[in-house]
């Protein structure tokens, strides 16, 4: 599931702005979580099913959001990719919950890159949809991290751990 991968055609009207690779970035991050939810929320019920299933309607709902802010901005949104790789199988409940709160992990350093490229109501956005990532994170993993959406800085962060994850054969691999 890479939230960092940006497909643009050459006939994209993209202005390279830092706000719109922000905004980009963000949305790509959040079609992963979309999709990654889409996965886990089969393997929860009870409590966390429903947990899953809000984290998941959360993510399609400022997903589209998003993709109204890139146009707003002049930018055609980046579409999701059809399938994403996991970082790891997911055949259980555990699995599951290890696979949300990575999920959120990424959804919020993206975010924290939005509040940096922002101002105004779009930072403020921005830095409510960052807290709402490290909290459900926290929720997921029973505990939190210092510094959410700042995997660089989370004490004993694995780069190789915390780093995006490549869009299903974008590395060459299946």
């Amino acid at each position: 599931m890479s939230i960092r991968s940006i497909r643009r055609s050459d006939d994209d009207s993209d202005d390279g702005s830092p706000e719109l690779t922000a905004v980009q970035a963000a949305l790509a991050a959040e079609h992963a979580a979309v999709y990654g939810y889409g996965v886990l929320g089969g393997r929860l019920d009870g409590k966390r099913g429903a947990e899953a299933r809000s984290a998941h309607d959360t993510h399609r709902a400022r997903r589209d959001a998003l993709a109204r802010t890139a146009r707003d901005l002049g930018g055609r949104p980046v579409a999701a990719n059809a399938a994403y790789a996991l970082p790891f199988a997911v055949p259980d409940g555990p699995a599951a919950l290890r696979l949300a709160a990575v999920l959120e992990d990424r959804v919020a350093g993206a975010y924290a890159d939005l509040v940096r490229a922002t101002e105004g109501p779009r930072r403020r956005d921005a830095a409510g949809a960052l807290r709402e990532a490290a909290v459900r994170s926290a929720r997921w993993r029973g505990g939190n991290v210092a510094f959410p959406g700042l995997a660089e800085r989370a004490a004993g962060a694995d780069p190789a751990a915390t780093g995006p994850v490549e869009a299903a054969g974008a590395d060459g691999t299946r």
